[in-house]
């Protein structure tokens, strides 16, 4: 494994473990903000589904200014 395949690899267990941990405790985080408001509740889900999409379009525009 080259350093760059390796990098790569730890960047997308990165990206995998820290959206992992906020997916298991998003209900918990939501129940919370539900408390004070539903709709906050709502958006706070809808935060977390949007970052997702968000990280995969930055990593594809930083491999498409690199050329790949």
């Amino acid at each position: 494994m080259d350093r760059e395949t390796r990098n790569s690899a730890i960047a997308a267990a990165c990206v995998l473990i820290l959206f992992g941990l906020a997916a298991y405790f998003l209900p918990t985080i939501m129940l919370a903000v539900g408390k004070v408001s539903t709709v906050l509740a709502a958006i706070v889900a809808a935060i977390f589904m949007v970052a997702l999409f968000v990280v995969f379009w930055l990593r594809g525009r930083s491999q498409r200014k690199k050329g790949r």
